[in-house]
């Protein structure tokens, strides 16, 4: 399995695809690159593509530290430089989503293009840290399977969780969830809801934007992407019907649509 050692960690990743120019994948919490399995898919045949796991999350080591969002920045700025792929199309979901906004105010000359899906530039609400940090403790000292249920009504959109022709899909998310080692997501959730929003910085972005957001997401609707939108000048926003916060997932076609639609306008 191919990994590679970056600022400390090291990194699980899947590289495919060939072309002039170089797409990273960033993940949600919780999740891994093969959140992205469709966008792939749909992309190598004209950009090389990169997936890449977190560390503490899906195949990566699981480190002492380094979970706040500035050390992961730093993680995803050494992985473009050690492949060489600047300036790249950045893709980052939720927690990856962070992690770009944050190159493109600190790095921007690694990033040819930033598409930010199901996410915000806003610190955790208030109103939500308490009871992730309960599942947190939970997940961490017993088990994830006891706080799967609640997690998947965050993770996915009320269609994606009715409609019985994706059992087993949903069956197979939940076991990659579970998956992942419990102190590597206990450490990655931490960083995740004690994160700094960055929101009043998000007028230093000049790289070329997309916001992608379903309007079925509960964890970061589209109130805080047009937030966003409004911030980030020239950026474009799109919402996804039927899709909550894992839209790469639950309608991929759509959201192959937007990102497609979207490089093309760069040329």
């Amino acid at each position: 399995m191919p990994h590679i050692n970056v600022n400390g960690a090291r990194l699980y990743y899947e590289q495919q695809g060939a072309g002039s120019e170089t797409i990273l994948f960033a993940h949600g919490l919780l999740m891994s690159g093969r959140m992205f399995d469709n966008q792939v898919e749909a992309l190598k045949d004209r950009y090389g593509c990169i997936t890449f796991d977190f560390r503490g999350q899906g195949q990566s080591e699981v480190t002492a530290d380094g979970y706040d969002m500035d050390t992961l920045t730093t993680d995803a700025a050494a992985l473009i430089r050690a492949f060489g792929c600047a300036p790249c199309h950045f893709v980052g979901l939720s927690m990856g989503g962070f992690v770009g906004m944050r190159l493109a105010i600190h790095s921007p000359e690694l990033l040819r293009s930033l598409m930010l899906l199901e996410t915000t530039a806003d610190p955790e609400p208030k109103e939500n840290v308490g009871n992730y940090r309960r599942m947190n403790l939970v997940a961490r000292w017993i088990s994830l399977s006891l706080v799967a249920t609640p997690v998947m009504k965050i993770m996915f959109g009320r269609k994606f969780l009715e409609d019985p022709s994706r059992d087993a899909l949903r069956a197979s998310l939940r076991q990659r969830v579970l998956s992942n080692h419990r102190v590597g997501i206990s450490r990655a959730v931490t960083g995740v809801i004690t994160r700094q929003g960055i929101y009043e910085q998000l007028d230093q972005i000049k790289t070329p934007t997309l916001i992608v957001v379903g309007d079925q997401d509960v964890a970061t609707g589209p109130a805080k992407a047009e937030r966003m939108h409004a911030r980030i000048r020239g950026s474009k926003l799109r919402i996804i019907p039927g899709a909550g916060h894992s839209s790469s997932i639950e309608e991929p076609g759509a959201v192959n649509a937007a990102i497609g639609e979207f490089l093309n306008s760069l040329h």
